[in-house]
């Protein structure tokens, strides 16, 4: 896998995700599960939505 999600969005990613795990969790909602997704997005730095749409925010290593 390419890296394809740069770091502020990878920041972004996992504190939007961390927010909806904790939201869930408060309400006692299955949708907090839905917080997954993000949190492993910005982890791994690969989104296959992004790599589907043909989106590049990772700079490249020289």
């Amino acid at each position: 896998m390419n890296c394809n999600v740069g770091k502020t969005e990878q920041a972004i990613r996992i504190s939007v995700g961390a927010a909806i795990i904790f939201t869930g969790l408060y309400y006692r909602k299955w949708w907090g599960l839905i917080g997954l997704v993000p949190i492993i997005t910005g982890t791994t730095r690969y989104c296959p939505a992004n790599a589907v749409l043909g989106i590049q925010n990772c700079k490249k290593v020289k």
